[in-house]
Formats: C-alpha cells, sequence, structure tokens
C-alpha cells in the first residue's frame, strides 16, 4: 500500500485533482480496481489529504449477479463506514427506448447516478478505479477504429466533476495488494465474454503485442498521454485561431488546424449525429469551390457563401431562426435586449480587484483586452444562444455545451433564450452574461488590460 499511496498522491499532484478540503464521492462497482480506489481514499482521508465523504453504486439489471455486486458494495461501504447512494435501473430497458447501445445507456445511467451523488453529499468530485491497462485498452480500442488525436488521448485525469486518481497504478499490482490484505472484491462474468471488442482487446490483443514489448501497457498509456499534451495545444490554437468559417482564415491556417476547426464547427452543429473524417474532408473541399456549392454533413447542409463556409441545420425552421437576436456592443458602449441591459467598458488591470469579476458568475465580468477579437469598428456583440454553442467555464478544464450548462444551473427552459451572451468577431463566447466567462479569457495578470462588462435589468423591466 505505501507504493501505491506514493504514486496515487504523485499523481494527484502533477494533475492537481484534489486538496485537503476537496470533497469526494467513491464511484463503487464491486470490482477490484474500484475496491482498490475505495481503500485508497480511506487512506487519502486519515491522512487530512482528502475528505471522502460517500460512495455511489449503479445497479444496472444487466446481469443476474446484479444484486449481489449491490449487496457486496453496501457491505463494504458499511465496513469502510461510509453513507452509499445506490440508483437501480433497467439499463436494457432505458437503451431501447432512446435507440442506443447497451454500452452508451449504462454510461449515461452511470453519469446522471454522479450528477446526483454529487448533490446528494454535497461534494466536488466523483472518483473513478480506472486504471493504466484501462488506458492502454481505451488507446487500442480508439486507434483501430482510426481516432486522432482527440480519441487517442483517451481517458483524462480529471473531466469535468470526474477525477481517476488510479490512472497511473497497474490492474495487477491493485489485485495483488488487495490479495495481500485479504480483501475480497466481486468479478464480472462478462469480461470473459469474448464478443465484447474491450474483452478481446484485453484477452487476445495486448497479450500478442506484449510478446514484442513486455512493457507495452506502459508504452500505449503514455502515448495517450501525449495525444492529450498534441490534443490541448490543438484546442488552444484553435482559440486564437476563432471558430468562424472563414474562407480566408482556414486557407492560410495549418492543415491540423484547418481540419480540426472545420471538425468541430460540423461537431457543434450535428445535434449528435457522428461526424467522420469523410464529412470533414467534404466541407473542407468547399475551400476551392465556387460560390453557391454545398455538400451534405450529418444532420447539416454546408455551402460556401461569399467568403464564408456557413452550416445550417436540417431541423432548424425558419420560426427558430426569427427568434435569434443580435446587436453590436461597442467599447465603450451598452446594448439592451428585451429584458437586459449589457455595457462595455475599457479598463487598467487594477479594476479586476475593485470588482471582483474574474469568473463572471454575477453581474460583472472582467475579461482580457488583448484577446478580444473586435470587429472594424472595435465592437463586441451580444446575441443569445445557437445550436451547439459551446465555451469554456472556469476551471472546468475543458469545453461545455451552453445547452449542459444552462441545466445544471437549472435554468428554465423558457429563460434560456432571454440569457444574454457577449461574443468576439469570431463568435467566441466571451461571457455568458451573470453565469460565467470562457477561461481563455479570463485574467491572468493584474497589469493587464480589460474590458469590464456589466448585466443589469433593463429599465423597463424594473
Amino acid at each position: 500500500m505505501p507504493a501505491i499511496l506514493s504514486r496515487v498522491r504523485r499523481f494527484i499532484r502533477q494533475h492537481d485533482l484534489m486538496q485537503s478540503a476537496t470533497r469526494v464521492v467513491c464511484a463503487l462497482s464491486g470490482g477490484s480496481d474500484s475496491v482498490a480506489l475505495a481503500y485508497v481514499l480511506d487512506a487519502l482521508h486519515d491522512a487530512g489529504e482528502l475528505q471522502w465523504v460517500g460512495v455511489t453504486h449503479l445497479n444496472h439489471q444487466l446481469r443476474a449477479t446484479s444484486d449481489r455486486d449491490e449487496a457486496f458494495c453496501r457491505a463494504l461501504a458499511d465496513r469502510l463506514r461510509r453513507p452509499i447512494l445506490v440508483a437501480r435501473e433497467d439499463v436494457a430497458a432505458r437503451a431501447a427506448r432512446d435507440a442506443r447501445s447497451i454500452e452508451t445507456a449504462a454510461h449515461d445511467a452511470r453519469y446522471a447516478l454522479f450528477a446526483r451523488a454529487r448533490t446528494h453529499f454535497a461534494a466536488d468530485l466523483v472518483a473513478l478505479g480506472h486504471t493504466r491497462d484501462d488506458q492502454a485498452e481505451t488507446f487500442l480500442l480508439r486507434l483501430l477504429r482510426g481516432a486522432g488525436p482527440r480519441g487517442l488521448a483517451a481517458m483524462y485525469p480529471r473531466h469535468g466533476d470526474v477525477v481517476r486518481p488510479l490512472l497511473d497504478c497497474a490492474r495487477g499490482e491493485l489485485r495483488d495488494w488487495l490479495h495481500a490484505r485479504g480483501v475480497a472484491f466481486v468479478e464480472d462474468e462478462t469480461n470473459a465474454d469474448g464478443t465484447i471488442p474491450r474483452n478481446r482487446i484485453r484477452r487476445e490483443l495486448l497479450p500478442q503485442l506484449a510478446a514484442f514489448n513486455p512493457n507495452i501497457v506502459d508504452v500505449l498509456a503514455r502515448e495517450a498521454a501525449l495525444a492529450r499534451d498534441i490534443w490541448s495545444w490543438l484546442e488552444s490554437e484553435l482559440d486564437r485561431f476563432g471558430e468562424d468559417l472563414d474562407v480566408a482564415r482556414l486557407s492560410a491556417a495549418p492543415p491540423a488546424l484547418r481540419r480540426l476547426a472545420v471538425w468541430r464547427a460540423l461537431n457543434d452543429r450535428a445535434a449528435g449525429h457522428p461526424v467522420t473524417a469523410a464529412h470533414v474532408d467534404a466541407a473542407l473541399g468547399l475551400l476551392a469551390a465556387g460560390e453557391g456549392a454545398s455538400i451534405d454533413a450529418p444532420g447539416l447542409r454546408v455551402h460556401r457563401i461569399g467568403s464564408r463556409i456557413v452550416l445550417n441545420r436540417r431541423d432548424e425552421t425558419r420560426e427558430d431562426r426569427a427568434n435569434y437576436w443580435r446587436f453590436p456592443l461597442s467599447i465603450p458602449g451598452e446594448v439592451t435586449t428585451t429584458r437586459m441591459t449589457v455595457s462595455a467598458e475599457l479598463a487598467d488591470g487594477l479594476a479586476v480587484g475593485d470588482v471582483g469579476a474574474n469568473v463572471g458568475n454575477g453581474p460583472v465580468a472582467a475579461v482580457r483586452a488583448d484577446l478580444l477579437r473586435v470587429g472594424v469598428d472595435g465592437a463586441l456583440a451580444v446575441r443569445n444562444r445557437r445550436p451547439g454553442d459551446r465555451f469554456r467555464p472556469v476551471g472546468l478544464g475543458g469545453r461545455k455545451k451552453l445547452q449542459d450548462e444552462f441545466v445544471d444551473r437549472k435554468i428554465v427552459r423558457g429563460e434560456r433564450d432571454s440569457v444574454p451572451i457577449v461574443v468576439d468577431e469570431c463568435d467566441r463566447i466571451v461571457w455568458v452574461a451573470g453565469h460565467g466567462i470562457d477561461e481563455a479569457f479570463r485574467v491572468t495578470d493584474p497589469s493587464q488590460k480589460v474590458v469590464v462588462l456589466r448585466l443589469r435589468l433593463s429599465e423597463r423591466c424594473s
């Protein structure tokens, strides 16, 4: 255990996963990895390095032994003196109802439970027991499907409110430690099912690769980490590049950045339809096409109109578009929408301390002036939401659908189209007014020039 704990501590520090005051829930399946995670969290809690506040378990009712696993998890939580939140759901029925695969339905059910558990235990994070072996298997699964750096990045140490503190530990060493301490765990009999691709990779492909390199699991896990670094760099470059599909800007961009810009635009607007490399290639072909050329993409019609590539959703009606609004916002200046007034002014960096707006989840936000792309008239814009809108909430560590942010913040459906959104010339979200700025525009140095944005109720509504 000391060696395992040392490795987990180092991994937690390396990726800044949690602090002594962080409230953590353990996702427990009953298998060896999650049981080891429970004991690791117990030790770190006793050492004052985190606050382990509870356990959560999903009984997905997919196997005859599902009730056995639930009983095991309840008993383990009781033995470790932790409260447990259990959900029972017929995942097969959920998959049939939603016309999705069993794997996707189970994933959705688990993450819905994680969100409930965070609320139930007033927790900050949910910890999962994925190991280095899981990382290697995921890398191979995605490689065989033809993934690029985004897919090959596999599992992240932290993704939103989910952390994986065991990602640097091998499954075998965790099992050896449990056996040495006489700690029991349950075996999932579906792990022997050769029709499941991950099981075939684990039982057939990885042993064959190990004949060429005994350290193949470590090699693949390092490749996943490298892919994460590459993907992170590409995304940061794309943030500076902008998200609008201007033909001249796309044509001048490096090929990798050009492909990523088009892929992201298609993916954001495709409403869940799978976007493939072939769709990206077809859209890129419009760069050299003439005015009016178009192609079909999943859920979309993609057009070459003037100097831009324009995406229209097939399910977007004329009535939908009639409800859109967008107004220029000068600096300094203000815009009044149907219910709110948004103003902007330039200020010295010292003003940031005065307004306390480095996150923007209130009526005032301060954003970096040097990173804003403004129009020829020096203006930003204020608009309402569009299908596919995404941004990077401060502290999340990744992009999030605006729709999901509204749901998480419990903004009622009828009010979501009224929330003012400040964007720059490239239509990058700068501030979801009253709810948060995009991480890319966060002020990091007191000497930086800032644009201070303010939100107030319109006088005619007050």
